[in-house]
């Protein structure tokens, strides 16, 4: 495959890495909103840029009918437009706050384990601890969102805050910036008896591109507005 990259920062850059060790060929590496122009020769977008630019990247790739790989976060209150967009136009598009195949079997495991303790709910508080580099622009990150999320979904509990919650229908996210920590979250399901603990910790970002190649790779000759659940059917 022909891939443009959007936001070539230390991830773009591992992506390129990965889909060259993969066979395919980088048509394009920019830092800005590209114009059509520049994706004449692409056949997939991977795109990994900023919040406040992401929108008009996804606009400018919908609107040539270039399917779009997106890891962008800071930016999901407009994901029901966007989704609206890619299918009105037919288009293919996929997100995801975190492409490690690895996270995504973790969110799984979050899911399956909230579900089996919906009816101790009142026993459990929940907190979820990430910690990520300093770099990182939205906090608390779109993977703790997610997890969160997903135990709201399951009728768990019924909101998350940022910072310690005194309630026992509230999920504390506990976000920390740190110097050269590429991302560890943890799930802890705490009560007076006893705590379950799940947790994943990246060691680079390797899995992250990968599973934003392999996204890709599963996405061309596709229609329709994806997630890695697609990709990995879980």
């Amino acid at each position: 495959m022909n891939i443009s990259i959007i936001g070539y920062g230390k991830m773009g850059k591992t992506v390129e890495k990965i889909a060259r060790n993969r066979g395919h060929n980088i048509s394009l590496c920019y830092d800005h909103t590209p114009s059509p122009n520049l994706l004449k020769n692409t056949d997939i977008v991977i795109e990994f840029s900023q919040p406040n630019s992401v929108v008009k990247n996804i606009i400018i790739c919908m609107e040539n009918n270039i399917p779009m790989v997106c890891g962008t976060t800071g930016w999901l209150d407009k994901l029901e437009y966007i989704k609206k967009m890619c299918i009105e136009k037919k288009g293919a598009f996929l997100h995801s706050s975190n492409f490690s195949i690895s996270m995504n079997i973790f969110s799984a495991i979050n899911r399956k384990l909230s579900k089996l303790l919906r009816a101790y709910s009142n026993q459990y508080n929940i907190i979820i601890e990430e910690v990520h580099h300093k770099k990182k622009l939205d906090n608390p990150s779109g993977t703790s969102i997610s997890l969160a999320n997903d135990i709201i979904n399951n009728n768990m509990k019924d909101t998350w805050v940022l910072g310690e919650g005194n309630k026992k229908n509230i999920i504390s996210i506990i976000s920390k910036r740190l110097s050269d920590v590429i991302g560890t979250h943890s799930v802890i399901f705490k009560s007076k008896i006893d705590d379950i603990k799940i947790e994943h910790k990246a060691h680079n970002r390797n899995g992250f591109a990968l599973g934003a190649v392999i996204a890709a790779e599963w996405i061309r000759n596709k229609k329709g507005f994806f997630s890695m659940r697609d990709v990995l059917d879980i």
